[in-house]
């Protein structure tokens, strides 16, 4: 009885090395369809913070313009906040439109403007006609109008919500998927040691004692799958920005970092879990029934 775990831990071990090996696998499919969904979420969210909006100005006073940018720039949507005088419209107009418009006309008929771009989180409709209403109940008639494209908006929200959709369709099939696949491997592990567990039963171990080591080893072999394939997704992931730079600034840490923690308790979990359940199982069962 004392040497229990020396027997279960010499009998599991080759089944280890193949569990470990299975779950690091499934747990690396995770990762990299992880990997690519935040990827693609933050190049979205890139697209949205180039969209440009122009607060045109009805007013020549310094102080009141200050006062305007300052407003939108202390906004929890602004991002870039800058005045824009006739000069530097009338620039970005003839570099838009690669012409100078000095050989048609001898005035400046743009208006100045404060031009801002809005986070992520509030590039569409509905938010920004809220900004848009929000600066005009401020400012009143110091604005004469505020502009973005709003097709591009629209044609940006309606694409992200399908894509949207596909992506938690996969994610939904993916996860079913991983969990089926690391409980299954688990369960072909725990399937050598049937007989084993069924012996300890005979002999007047209890339940408890029987189940103690196999789940300490589930959780360490949980460990180090997750480890392995983090170590392996982070070293691809290396790979992929020394091959492709623009690649860096889509890849935010923090959001790596939850899916890596993700990644360590589904293998933790599934792992503890299965192997628990294939104990409880197999205690149950009758010894004719194992053969």
């Amino acid at each position: 009885m004392p040497d229990t775990e020396k027997i279960v831990s010499k009998k599991g071990k080759t089944g280890s090395v193949y569990s470990v090996v299975g779950v690091s696998l499934v747990l690396l499919i995770m990762g990299i369809m992880g990997c690519i969904f935040l990827i693609l979420h933050q190049f979205g969210n890139s697209l949205k913070e180039e969209v440009g909006i122009s607060a045109y100005l009805n007013t020549s006073n310094k102080d009141t313009i200050q006062q305007i940018r300052q407003y939108v720039a202390g906004q929890p949507y602004a991002k870039n906040v800058e005045y824009i005088d006739k000069e530097a419209a009338k620039k970005i107009w003839n570099k838009d439109n690669n012409e100078d418009w000095d050989k048609i006309l001898d005035y400046n008929p743009l208006p100045e403007s404060i031009d801002f771009y809005a986070k992520a989180a509030y590039v569409n409709k509905d938010s920004l006609a809220h900004i848009g209403a929000q600066l005009k109940e401020a400012f009143g008639d110091k604005l004469t109008d505020i502009t973005y494209p709003q097709v591009l908006v629209n044609s940006m929200n309606e694409k992200s919500t399908k894509l949207g959709f596909v992506f938690l369709v996969v994610a939904v099939v993916l996860s079913t998927i991983v969990i089926v696949s690391i409980d299954n491997t688990i369960r072909l592990t725990m399937y050598s040691n049937r007989f084993l567990i069924k012996t300890m039963q005979m002999v007047g171990a209890t339940r408890w004692f029987i189940a103690k080591p196999l789940d300490i080893r589930a959780i360490v072999n949980g460990i180090i799958s997750a480890v392995i394939s983090i170590a392996i997704l982070v070293g691809l992931l290396k790979w992929a920005v020394s091959q492709f730079p623009q690649m860096g600034v889509l890849v935010d840490n923090k959001l790596m970092v939850v899916l890596f923690v993700g990644m360590l308790v589904v293998g933790v979990g599934i792992s503890f879990f299965s192997t628990h359940r294939s104990v409880m199982k197999y205690l149950k069962t009758r010894l004719d029934d194992l053969y």
